[in-house]
């Protein structure tokens, strides 16, 4: 069995937003040499997730909207006391309706997502540089 472990970068610019970071896990998978296994993606982030969803414009209006009615701005316990200073404690509430990690099998060297599925990284406390996804790839 192989293991391949690698970091993505990213960089974003919105206070929330979905990226989809697929074609740059493509491109780990390609690199990594293994053709048959699993990918697993995950946000090493309190307030950035991981989500497999279908790539449409409208659709992350849809995502960004309902976080934002479901987890309406105020006043937030852990606001008082944060420990990097930032008044987040709405961000941390959103990120229960996600995930920090996915994962994906792999055929033929190839990631087995559905027709309209793609991998995002949801930013839920930007805009943040720097922010990291670790890809781990198991397989033969």
């Amino acid at each position: 069995m192989k293991h391949h472990l690698h970091e993505i970068v990213v960089d974003t610019t919105s206070p929330i937003e979905f990226i989809d970071i697929t074609d740059r896990v493509r491109e780990v998978l390609s690199s990594s040499g293994i053709e048959e296994g699993l990918v697993n993606v995950f946000s090493n982030h309190t307030t950035a997730c991981v989500r497999i969803s279908e790539k449409c414009d409208r659709l992350q209006d849809d995502m960004l909207e309902f976080l934002e009615r479901a987890v309406p701005a105020g006043a937030y316990k852990h606001d008082e006391n944060t420990i990097d200073g930032r008044p987040n404690g709405r961000m941390h509430l959103m990120s229960l309706f996600m995930n920090a990690s996915e994962t994906v099998p792999v055929a033929k060297g190839e990631l087995l997502l559905g027709k309209w599925q793609s991998i995002f990284f949801a930013e839920l406390d930007g805009p943040r540089p720097g922010r990291k996804v670790v890809v781990r790839i198991v397989g033969t």
